[in-house]
């Protein structure tokens, strides 16, 4: 399996971060910085950077590289703001049958003064077969730590996780998101995408993939026109955030611009369906994000996100939307006759939480 392709974007990116560090800092690196795209293995794997889906999809990659070269891989996650001393020593330690570890460490921007002695030790003396992978997003919290590491203690590597502020850098991640599914992308297509989502980053992600899914064969600018025409300004889920935060006229208002300017009914049931799927799937799970995306399949930030939009609903609300989303679904498709009214009506559903 390839985990280092891109290596015209994993140039950028090391550029751009460097540059924004200045000269001072830029020549106490002395280990390698790699795009999210050109992750690799390393004793010790610092992420760094305020862009979260940039974060989680090397972290994915990482994961995967390790278990294909080992179906035994053991994954462990640790939270640095709860840590507890001696936590990260017991995971690293040798088991009986010497699987591969992957110790998995988030909010170390926050991290406790245990976690931060504790990993200073560590990088003393590495484990033999554990990736440690540090996820630190921003602030000067751990900066000793962050220090070392690019100082070359432990042996590490940064993936550098800027956020992407330029149209090209977009374009490239989402050609990477369906490089990544084996699938072909227009050039056009990628300038569509990005002009409908340029906001977001992970509905950019969320974009790419439900047209992976959705749509067969190449991804040409019709098709992402069909499912994303003329929605610059107002996408489909601009409509579903509305509705799920329970603001229905906000959401009626959010939809009729986006028919009016061009949108088709059935990828708008799509989205709304990603997302309360999604919410379905986190409510009533206990545990960390990094937990939770690892048993459910999803990614850290859609965990989170999922939470945050759950406020105020209930299983039984989460169930009669799911009912009226099918339904909704059957009648965008040809089963009533007026594909708008089915759509506000579904929209009345989620605002008021399923409490029909």
């Amino acid at each position: 399996m390839r985990i280092t392709e891109g290596v015209a974007v994993a140039a950028r990116t090391a550029a751009r971060a460097a540059t924004s560090r200045g000269g001072g800092a830029k020549a106490k690196v002395a280990i390698p910085q790699l795009a999210w795209n050109a992750v690799r293995p390393a004793p010790v794997v610092l992420v760094a950077g305020p862009e979260d889906v940039l974060a989680d999809r090397a972290i994915g990659m990482l994961r995967d590289f390790l278990r294909s070269e080992d179906p035994a891989l053991e994954v462990s996650d640790l939270e640095a703001d709860s840590y507890r001393r001696g936590e990260l020593l017991t995971l690293a330690s040798p088991s009986l049958f010497g699987e591969p570890r992957l110790i998995r460490v988030t909010g170390v921007e926050k991290a406790s003064d245990d976690f931060l002695l504790d990993a200073l030790d560590y990088l003393e003396q590495t484990a033999e077969s554990t990736t440690l992978v540090l996820r630190h997003r921003s602030g000067q919290r751990g900066k000793k730590l962050l220090d070392a590491i690019r100082g070359g203690a432990g042996g590490g590597v940064e993936i550098v996780c800027a956020e992407l502020k330029k149209d090209a850098e977009k374009q490239d991640f989402a050609a990477a998101e369906f490089r990544a599914a084996g699938r072909r992308v227009s050039a056009g297509a990628l300038r569509a995408l990005v002009g409908a989502f340029s906001d977001d980053l992970a509905e950019l992600s969320a974009a790419c993939r439900q047209l992976v899914a959705d749509a067969p064969g190449d991804i040409d600018e019709k098709l992402v026109d069909k499912y994303y025409g003329g929605r610059v300004e107002t996408t489909a889920f601009t409509v579903a955030d509305q509705a799920i935060a329970g603001r229905h006229g906000e959401a009626l208002i959010a939809l009729r611009h986006a028919l009016d300017s061009g949108a088709d009914p059935v990828p708008i049931v799509a989205a709304f369906a990603m997302k309360i799927r999604t919410m379905a799937k986190v409510s009533g799970a206990r545990g960390s994000s990094g937990q939770l995306a690892s048993t459910l399949g999803l990614a850290p930030w859609q965990v989170d996100r999922a939470r945050r939009d759950l406020a105020g609903w209930s299983d039984e609300g989460l169930a009669t939307t799911i009912e009226a989303l099918a339904a909704t679904d059957a009648a965008v498709k040809g089963a009533e006759r007026d594909a708008v009214f089915a759509l506000e009506r579904l929209v009345g559903v989620i605002a008021a939480r399923g409490r029909v």
